[in-house]
């Protein structure tokens, strides 16, 4: 199969463009600046600018699947005007220029993968969602909404799309996890407000398993939750990562400190869903890591 990937440079395109080229597939990553792009051996850098087609859209008659992961990391910095606009901005852009080349292509790709997350739902209190679940309201759902629908109009085309709306992706050098730990190994780890917000986690492993799944199965079409079929609470969670690295867990950050020390962007550790992924099990997918003990276990004392 050979595949086109944007934002393929992050944690889960590193690693997705590894496993695929492992399997003996062709991969392409679309960066913005293909020579000082450090990209697993055997992928080739492409130039884009993120918003138009220009200098690889043709690419796109030669490939037989398209990945877009393409969009600002959400947590890099405050979420004041400018950066709501680039995590936005990027995203759309992203998703409307790879919607612009399929449409042109001749012949198209037989499938994008389009990323998405939990946050489509919105902060859900103790309540369960799935994939029929309706958006809720805030900067997150928005952005989410946005993002989907930025490559829906390829589906008119023949194109079979895919929506994965992912959770926390655990691995204890990047992302959630890596901070999540901080506290503990400081011997302050505690629940973020009253813990009892949902944290949709997912094992690295699963999240790639996932993909792949999707990516080559012609059954697969709309949306998939991307999380372990067993979320907990981030009180919960905590309580599992201190007995795991035999740290105390006692105290509490209260949400008003979050908030003044965050703003807008406390809501991505004191809001969450109990997020499951219903329609990737009916699809016949098996999560290798199911529970946050074993998937903990085997990130940090593999």
């Amino acid at each position: 199969m050979r595949i086109i990937i944007s934002g393929g440079s992050g944690f889960i395109g590193t690693a997705l463009t590894k496993s695929l080229l492992s399997d003996g597939h062709a991969v392409w990553i679309l960066t913005r600046n293909p020579q000082a792009a450090r990209l697993p051996a055997g992928a080739q850098a492409v130039g884009w600018d993120g918003r138009t087609t220009n200098g690889w859209g043709q690419l796109v008659s030669r490939v037989d699947a398209i990945v877009n992961l393409a969009g600002e990391n959400l947590g890099s910095g405050p979420w004041n005007p400018v950066r709501k606009s680039r995590i936005l901005s990027s995203r759309v852009e992203a998703g409307l220029a790879i919607s612009s080349a399929i449409a042109q292509a001749d012949p198209r790709p037989k499938v994008l993968i389009q990323a998405s997350a939990v946050g489509f739902y919105g902060p859900r209190r103790v309540e369960s969602v799935d994939e029929g679940s309706l958006p809720g309201r805030g900067f997150l759902v928005d952005v989410c909404q946005a993002w989907e629908a930025s490559t829906r109009s390829v589906e008119g085309l023949g194109v079979r799309r895919v929506v994965i709306r992912t959770g926390v992706v655990l691995a204890k050098d990047e992302g959630a996890l890596k901070r999540m730990l901080l506290p503990f190994n400081l011997f302050v780890g505690g629940p973020l407000g009253n813990g009892r917000q949902g944290l949709p986690w997912i094992h690295p492993a699963d999240e790639l398993a996932a993909i792949r799944f999707l990516l080559e199965n012609d059954q697969a079409s709309d949306v998939y939750n991307l999380a372990a079929p067993q979320p907990l609470s981030n009180a919960d969670f905590g309580r599992l990562l201190a007995k795991i690295i035999r740290r105390p867990y006692w105290l509490p950050v209260p949400a008003f400190a979050l908030r003044l020390l965050l703003g807008e962007m406390s809501t991505l550790v004191l809001d969450g869903q109990y997020v499951l992924p219903g329609r990737l099990l009916e699809l016949g997918f098996r999560f290798r890591f199911e529970n946050a003990g074993s998937a903990l276990q085997d990130l940090i004392n593999p």
